[in-house]
């Protein structure tokens, strides 16, 4: 075989061992082997043949991947070649058999179909585990106390708790998301060339049944020569989702770690270096790797979509692209997500710095609470708009504290005394349900992945 160069990063720089195990190229022809083994004993069982599967499966077990490629080199179709190949271990009477009544996505999808379910399995157990780490945040930081913002700008108050809480429901939700796409996506076909089954006459769904019984798959309800694209699409569609989520998670605790906020911050190892002229630099670099394969996960969408725009019963525009985006958007979106838990399992937040950037408003951020207050006591809402806009904008102007502001105004001290102002310009004394919101998701999380 020629010397091998890697290109691609996911080669030598991202992706688990664990996800790239499961679609690298051994993987599928080993998994395509599967399929033809588990057609030929579903056309022994179906009385086709006799065959003892114990000794076709250790003639078959001997094939290596190499082997089919070598034929493949010659011949210039892959599933003719793994045909051959296993041809080749078997005896005459065996051999007649292989392929029978089968079309080359019938192998294709089918172990398409092993790799989807082997990959979810492994991104179900680390969204749970995420989503079980967002709520022992929440838990941990319900009463940690900060600065709101919207728009970029000082806002009311909130609770770490709360934003985490947020982050957990979300990621809860993906993982719903996921149960139920699995009922639609982990399906194979053995159909034959246009999806009729005419090869196998009358014993067509009989056959179809057993090979994926074997497989621990379900048919699909109908499929031409394929399966059809939409249910790729979807899953897509969830990864582009999912990476969606955690960018939007890995870019807040990009802005946090701005060093003028410096709320929080991700581990920095002992050797770790920031940058190559900057030795004081402690770049948020996990966050940073997060918010960008996300981006290409994301690409990943518009190209699996076309691929579902074929000709008739199929046309071949779709193989090439789904070469590159089941396989790509899968671990690069298993990447990011075991990125994201690395960055919050050593997450560390600064509270001393929390309560200075809440302080520093100087209770401007508590306009509102004022606002209600003063309505409650009698003062038209819209009145109590404009008398607490007045007072922020001569806060900002003057550089006097809003407290003080508030207290020389007759128009306001008519309604509230200075004990009662101090009272409600107090951040903790604002807060709302968010006690209460955080308790809801803590028990709906819980309930849905059966944590007692």
């Amino acid at each position: 075989m020629p010397e091998m160069y890697p290109v691609h990063p996911i080669d030598y720089r991202y992706g688990t061992p664990e996800m790239k195990r499961i679609w690298s190229e051994e993987s599928k022809i080993k998994r395509m082997i599967w399929v033809e083994v588990a057609l030929l004993k579903a056309l022994s069982k179906a009385g086709y043949f006799e065959m003892d599967f114990k000794e076709v499966k250790q003639k078959i077990l001997k094939i290596k991947p190499e082997d089919v490629k070598a034929i493949e080199d010659e011949i210039k179709h892959d599933i003719m070649a793994l045909v051959k190949a296993i041809s080749n271990q078997l005896s005459e009477a065996e051999a007649r058999w292989v392929h029978f009544g089968a079309t080359s996505n019938d192998i294709i999808d089918t172990a398409t179909a092993t790799q989807l379910r082997d990959s979810t399995k492994i991104l179900e157990i680390k969204i749970k585990k995420l989503s079980e780490l967002l709520v022992e945040k929440a838990e941990e930081y319900k009463n940690v106390v900060c600065l709101g913002r919207t728009h970029g700008q000082a806002a009311l108050p909130t609770t770490y708790g709360f934003r985490f809480a947020l982050w957990a429901s979300e990621i809860t939700r993906h993982y719903i998301r996921l149960q139920q796409l699995k009922e639609r996506l982990l399906v194979g076909q053995m159909s034959g060339a246009v999806g009729t089954q005419a090869a196998f006459g009358e014993k067509g769904l009989e056959i179809e049944a057993e090979v994926m019984r074997l497989l621990n798959l379900k048919p699909a309800i109908i499929s031409s020569q394929i399966i059809p694209r939409d249910i790729y699409c979807e899953y897509i569609e969830f990864l582009t989702n999912l990476s969606t989520t955690l960018e939007k998670i890995a870019t807040n605790l990009r802005v946090l770690q701005r060093a003028e906020v410096a709320e929080l911050s991700e581990k920095f190892e002992k050797k770790q270096v920031g940058s190559s002229t900057m030795p004081h630099k402690r770049n948020p670099i996990d966050s940073e790797n997060i918010c960008g394969l996300a981006r290409v996960v994301r690409g990943f969408a518009e190209p699996q979509h076309q691929s579902s725009i074929l000709w008739e019963e199929r046309d071949l525009t779709n193989s090439s692209a789904e070469r590159i985006t089941l396989v790509e958007s899968t671990v690069l979106a298993d990447h990011i997500l075991t990125k994201t838990i690395k960055v919050i399992s050593n997450l560390s937040l600064d509270e001393e710095a929390i309560k200075r950037n809440l302080e520093a408003q100087k209770g401007l951020n508590l306009s509102e609470a004022v606002m209600v207050a003063i309505t409650e006591r009698g003062a038209g809402r819209q009145e109590a708009h404009e008398l607490l806009r007045e007072a922020a904008m001569k806060s900002y102007q003057s550089g006097e504290s809003f407290l003080e502001i508030l207290k020389n105004d007759e128009r306001i001290r008519k309604f509230l005394s200075e004990e009662e102002l101090e009272e409600i310009l107090k951040p903790e004394n604002y807060l709302g349900t968010t006690d209460k919101k955080i308790d809801s998701v803590v028990k709906w999380m819980k309930s849905v992945f059966k944590i007692t």
